[in-house]
């Protein structure tokens, strides 16, 4: 159950609390991801391993490693909860922690700059087309800010046509990082621009 303390939706929309995911939320994480790991057993496991190691150990592997993520100092993301049910996740990091990203052509870095990076949103089917992006968004500032980071890093998806299957949008939609402020600041395919948003408005 989320804490007094939790950051509050004030967007429109349903009215979420998004907290850390500390290693004491791994159950509601659990219960978000359903059965079968998010998709294809993932586990929010995608960017932080090789293709190779995704592959090896999707399901339970990706799982157990999650786990662990869990348990580390930092929290890897933030959950949102209706009440007592989880029904959002957002991963974030600094971008060094995502070791696939390193090898993408379209996602390499803009600059030398340190960023905390965006890998992924899981949120759940009946609360889609909310405002629930944007919201976990927002609280991802006040996180990288607590945690003394700086600018913050998104790969999201321009849809050429809508409605944009949900399955392909796990790394997020462009126009809601421009509704929580976001701008382009590289776009290296069609599809796929770099949003950055900078705390302090450096």
């Amino acid at each position: 159950m989320p804490p007094e303390s939790a950051q509050k939706n004030c967007h429109a929309g349903p009215a979420l609390t998004i907290v850390p995911a500390t290693a004491d939320r791994w159950a509601d994480f659990e219960t978000l991801m359903g059965p079968k790991g998010g998709v294809g057993g993932c586990w929010c496991m995608l960017w932080r391993q090789s293709q190779k190691t995704q592959e090896a150990q999707k399901g339970a592997g990706n799982r157990k490693k999650m786990k662990r993520v869990f348990s580390a100092d930092r929290p890897p993301g933030l959950l949102a909860f209706d009440g007592d049910a989880p029904v959002a996740w957002l991963s974030i990091a600094p971008r060094a922690d995502f070791v696939r990203l390193e090898g993408s052509r379209i996602l390499k870095p803009v600059d030398a700059e340190p960023v905390w990076s965006i890998s992924c949103f899981l949120i759940r089917r009946d609360y889609r087309r909310k405002g629930v992006a944007v919201a976990l968004l927002d609280a991802a500032k006040r996180f990288v800010a607590n945690h003394g980071g700086s600018i913050i890093e998104g790969y999201p998806v321009e849809p050429r046509k809508d409605p944009y299957p949900g399955t392909y949008a796990w790394t997020g939609i462009a126009e809601s990082f421009r509704r929580a402020g976001f701008t382009e600041v590289a776009r290296r395919s069609e599809t796929r621009p770099i949003m950055r948003f900078s705390l302090g408005g450096r």
